[in-house]
């Protein structure tokens, strides 16, 4: 129970708090100290009494030690450093933090940064002040309310190849007369294309992992390029070719998956198997020189190489997205795409990629169209015996 009393020529105001300890606060008018008991008794009523006290930690010092709690990959922890790094009000205490200074800070990543990027390191900081709000340090986000810069709609960010391109890119993958420039890529740009698998995904791909019979691919590892942690911490390490050091990871977002494969697509990966790893242990990679796997700055050379040669200008992830598109054209519905492209969620693949399912407009005018065909298929014959009849 708080209470107020007069104290020379100011009111006073105190209460306990959930632990215990008074606190105590000076007020001109006796019913502003009221009010403010009233207040913080209600507070700790509630369960969401803040310590005045408690957010007078800086936001880089909560930051370096909630971080290290978090269950990141390393990648991520990078990104997040980076992202917390460049704030303006990485000196000031949490409690006097206010929505200005994120506004300040979006502004001036605005004028050099893209728009995707100031929204991946806005989400790392708001995470940030959010746990900061859930250790009751502050009462509230600032970060709530801030207006980020618009991004590109999906359907103009987005770049899809034509059949055409990836046939262009898959015949320059193996020049004929550089044959050991890029060997065996054409299987590498092949699984991109017509598998839908993200990079690292592929390059994760052991034979064993192939039921060819079954015509299925099981996604279950990706290969990623290690970091300092990774290597300090030496778990699930591999040696890549030129003995650069990889981690193997689960996929993205946990997105193992049972991929089936076109018989065409069967057919090149056979090849590739009988043509560079024929022998060895199920477990063997499916990309590899002298037994070592590919990694990411093998492949990203390579496929340069490669649209180079073959005159375009396309990203490797792009035939991610020719292979989602391709499902959608054949009538696929969203469950099945997610499923595909081993996405978290429904939500994700409908927000990259509804504007390739067909729209109202386009399922009324096909509906409208296959009834016209059908009256006008039966109408035709009888016209014509009506004019035969009339000669």
């Amino acid at each position: 129970m708080g209470w107020v009393w007069k104290e020379r020529q100011s009111w006073r105001g105190s209460y306990r708090d959930e632990a215990g300890k008074q606190h105590t606060k000076s007020f001109k008018r006796q019913v502003d100290a009221k009010r403010w008991v009233a207040t913080e008794e209600s507070k700790v009523v509630r369960g969401d009494w803040i310590d005045p006290a408690a957010g007078k930690v800086t936001f880089a010092a909560f930051y370096a030690d909630w971080a290290p709690r978090q269950v990141w990959l390393s990648s991520t922890r990078e990104n997040a450093d980076l992202a917390t790094a460049g704030v303006v009000f990485g000196d000031m205490q949490l409690r006097s933090i206010r929505r200005s200074h994120i506004e300040t800070w979006v502004k001036n990543m605005a004028a050099r940064l893209a728009p995707t990027t100031i929204d991946t390191r806005f989400t790392i900081v708001r995470g940030v002040f959010r746990a900061a709000v859930a250790d009751r340090l502050i009462a509230s986000d600032p970060t709530v309310g801030v207006v980020l810069p618009r991004k590109r709609k999906a359907e103009a960010a987005m770049s899809i190849p034509t059949n055409s391109d990836v046939a262009t890119l898959l015949d320059a993958a193996e020049p004929p007369d550089r044959p050991m420039s890029r060997p065996g890529f054409t299987a590498y740009v092949a699984l991109c294309a017509f598998a839908g698998l993200r990079r690292g995904e592929a390059l994760g791909v052991q034979v064993g992992d192939i039921d060819f019979l079954g015509r299925t691919l099981r996604v279950t590892r990706q290969l990623q390029r290690a970091k300092p942690a990774d290597v300090e911490a030496g778990k699930n390490l591999v040696k890549a070719a030129g003995d650069i050091a990889v981690v193997v990871r689960p996929p993205k977002y946990e997105s193992e998956r049972t991929i089936y494969l076109p018989d065409e697509l069967v057919a090149v990966l056979s090849e590739h198997v009988r043509q560079h790893t024929p022998d060895g242990e199920p477990s063997r990679w499916l990309f590899d020189e002298g037994g070592k796997p590919w990694h990411d700055n093998l492949v990203d050379y390579r496929w340069r190489s490669t649209r180079t040669d073959a005159g375009l200008t396309a990203k490797l992830h792009d035939l991610r997205h020719y292979f989602a598109s391709g499902l959608i054209a054949s009538g696929c519905d969203v469950v099945t795409v997610q499923r595909a492209m081993g996405h978290a969620s429904a939500t994700t693949t409908l927000s990259t990629y509804a504007h390739l399912w067909p729209t109202a407009e386009d399922k009324t005018r096909a509906a409208a169209a296959e009834m016209a065909a059908a009256v006008l298929a039966a109408r035709l014959p009888a016209q014509v015996e009506v004019t035969r009849s009339r000669q």
